[in-house]
């Protein structure tokens, strides 16, 4: 391989398919850049939206991933705060400093990386080298080796995803939670309202191996084949439970699998007790058909509502992009200390040449979570 070039994870616009392919390795571009050699890299399910088709750039090609670990091998002149050799995590996008909330962009989800030119065209972190702007502020340093290299991955999108999506619930210790998903976001979701004192936390979903992860680390599991997780909630909660907290997004099924953008949401608002509140973490975009998203549908992205009972009942309601930079320092501590261990969600480990194969196996249910790993 020359050295001028690297593997990477690229999108076609091809509908379920993604390639490993050859690419110019990134370079410094300004003085405040860093140039990261990934160590590990997650198959995300917001990765999946773009694998079927519905979301990301009106243009392809462009490189996935956006969860990521590594090691800085070059950096700019104006880094101050990192050096090459050093461990850092890699969020989901760069943060340039100017904002102060989870809305950075007047385009909402501003710059991120792996989802092409339409976001900031930052490249992805499904490869072996990633160009990061604004280093200083944007990566998150570790303590040096490989302890907890799984771990610490999920910092950079889905475990800081699946705490906000408890912040935006408006959870305290002592509630009940339902967690509507339990893909690797929801079973995030539920193991950090068990680690922030839940009473009593229900993960709704029909992948049994996904259900038995959540039961392993504490949580009541309800298979929506089995039972109606309305009639179910409703027996174990007769005022419903506390908050409630969708980890799915609009490519939800409902009890026939069947897509339905609209059923979690709806269920949602009728397991929540009165007074209570709803976290959305799951994506919902309108975004039109285009040659880089050839199967997006605007539709999904507006679903149905409930208003009247939700309003009735004095529900509130919070979702949107996280970003999880406020989030980074309480995570990382929970990890060094060992009071948390999130990367028990892991079904499979695997090398850049199998990204297609592990794409179709998440895609297909058949894994709970998918990491690329290279050489250290």
């Amino acid at each position: 391989m020359s050295s001028d070039t690297m593997k990477a994870v690229v999108w076609e616009g091809k509908p379920f398919q993604v390639a490993v392919k050859q690419v110019p390795k990134p370079k410094i571009e300004h003085p405040n850049d860093a140039v990261i050699r990934i160590t590990s890299a997650g198959i995300c399910g917001t990765d999946l939206h773009t694998y079927h088709g519905i979301f990301g750039s009106a243009k392809s090609p462009w490189l996935m991933g956006h969860e990521g670990l590594g090691i800085v091998v070059e950096a700019g002149a104006a880094v101050k705060s990192l050096k090459v050799g050093d461990r850092v995590i890699i969020p989901v996008g760069p943060d340039d400093g100017q904002a102060d909330n989870d809305v950075t962009t007047d385009d909402v989800f501003g710059a991120a990386f792996g989802l092409g030119p339409d976001f900031g065209n930052l490249g992805g972190l499904q490869a072996e080298y990633v160009r990061m702007p604004f280093a200083d502020q944007s990566c998150v340093p570790l303590p040096a080796g490989t302890d907890n290299e799984l771990d610490f991955l999920f910092i950079s999108d889905i475990w800081a995803t699946a705490w906000a999506c408890l912040d935006f619930s408006g959870f305290q210790p002592g509630d009940s939670v339902a967690v509507f998903g339990a893909g690797p976001v929801g079973l995030l979701c539920a193991y950090s309202a068990i680690l922030r004192g839940a009473s009593k936390v229900y993960v709704i979903d029909h992948v049994s191996q996904r259900l038995d992860k959540a039961a392993s680390i504490g949580a009541i599991p309800i298979n929506f084949l089995h039972f109606d997780p309305v009639d179910f909630l409703k027996r174990f909660e007769p005022q419903g439970v506390n908050r409630s907290c969708d980890c799915c997004g609009y490519e939800c099924l409902d009890r026939k699998l069947q897509l339905d953008s609209s059923v979690i949401l709806r269920n949602a608002v009728r397991v929540t007790a009165v007074k209570g509140g709803i976290g959305v973490a799951g994506v919902y975009v309108d975004q039109p058909k285009s040659a880089g998203r050839p199967n997006a549908d605007p539709a999904l992205g507006n679903p149905s509502f409930p208003f009247a009972e939700f309003w009735l009942k004095g529900l509130t309601m919070e979702g949107g992009p996280v970003n999880g930079a406020r989030l980074f320092p309480i995570l990382r501590e929970l990890i060094i200390s060992g009071r948390a261990k999130p990367g028990f969600i892991v079904s499979s480990e695997i090398s850049i040449d199998d990204a297609p194969e592990g794409y179709r196996r998440f895609s297909d249910k058949k894994e709970t979570k998918v990491v690329l790993k290279f050489p250290f």
